[in-house]
């Protein structure tokens, strides 16, 4: 069974604190996730404290947005990881990590996901460029995090 890994990093003119608010709590996602807007109708169910481990959101979404579940693994201004489970439009479970980094002129954010992949997914990956479209949607989200840390 293979592997992949997707990274996009970007410079946040905030302090790392502000940016660390932003992600430790999962109801600030709806503010700066890249998939949102996918379907303005989206149900989300939030669980578990209201931020940092523990935290789980759970959404239903249409055939774009999709329907799965992210739980808090491990919290700290350094970065914040999470275990994402999709339901639809595939089964997949992999790992996510949005690392933050305290710089001169701010703060760096860099957002991974890891996970497996089975043939039939290594090969849907290769066909459809998943790994292309996720990189680009961490890069839209990234630029929507920078923007909604700037403004505060």
């Amino acid at each position: 069974m293979g592997t992949f890994s997707i990274t996009r990093d970007i410079m946040i003119a905030a302090p790392r604190e502000r940016v660390y608010a932003l992600v430790d709590d999962l109801r600030e996602w709806e503010r700066w996730s890249p998939w949102e807007a996918l379907d303005p109708s989206m149900s989300h169910e939030y669980t578990g404290p209201g931020r940092g481990v523990g935290a789980r959101h759970c959404w239903v979404g249409n055939k774009d947005a999709g329907e799965g579940e992210m739980l808090i693994t491990d919290s700290s201004p350094d970065g914040v990881s999470l275990d994402l489970h999709f339901v639809k439009p595939f089964r997949a479970q992999n790992a996510v990590r949005i690392g933050l980094e305290e710089v001169d002129a701010g703060t760096r954010a860099v957002w991974t996901m890891t996970g497996r992949q089975n043939p039939l997914m290594k090969v849907l990956f290769a066909v459809m460029r998943v790994e292309n479209r996720l990189g680009k949607d961490f890069e839209r989200g990234l630029a929507q995090l920078k923007a909604q840390a700037e403004l505060t």
